[in-house]
């Protein structure tokens, strides 16, 4: 998609990616994320605030600027990895704009982002291939192969 920009977002922008990051939820839990609006904006400010090498965020955006996608990493080490990786901790695209290359304009700035700092590998957690075969396959397309599935442990 020619008319797409890709941009490391900062501290203005963390109403925009709240927003995106909550769609995204919304979408997957079925309009079920009960995570109040004021948490979500308040912890991606200070996220964007401190954001350093460790945590980063990417705003897709169309020619006046609106946007249209964001994608969200934060980088890790250990020594399976071989060092430091980095990992795509959120990846949203308006449903506007899917199926029109916004998706793998945003993977192609996180990968290159992690070629700059030396990483072994991305790796992305993405949701239950028989709930999301789309977001399976896309990530395939882009080159991504299975790993196995991710667990968590909620501490709070």
């Amino acid at each position: 998609m020619d008319d797409v920009r890709v941009r490391k977002a900062g501290l203005a922008d963390a109403g925009v990616v709240t927003g995106l990051v909550a769609a995204l939820l919304s979408e997957l839990s079925a309009g079920q994320n009960d995570t109040p609006r004021a948490v979500m904006l308040a912890v991606a400010e200070s996220l964007l605030d401190a954001a350093g090498e460790s945590y980063t965020v990417f705003l897709a955006e169309d020619a006046a600027g609106r946007p249209l996608g964001v994608a969200t990493l934060s980088e890790g080490a250990c020594i399976s990895a071989l060092g430091r990786f980095g990992t795509i901790r959120e990846l949203y695209v308006t449903p506007e704009s899917r199926s029109a290359g916004v998706g793998r304009v945003l993977i192609r700035a996180v990968l290159d982002h992690g070629r700059r700092h030396r990483w072994s590998r991305v790796e992305v957690g993405a949701p239950s291939a028989a709930e999301w075969p789309d977001s399976l396959r896309f990530y395939q397309r882009e080159g991504f192969t299975e790993i196995g599935p991710r667990l968590k442990f909620r501490l709070a």
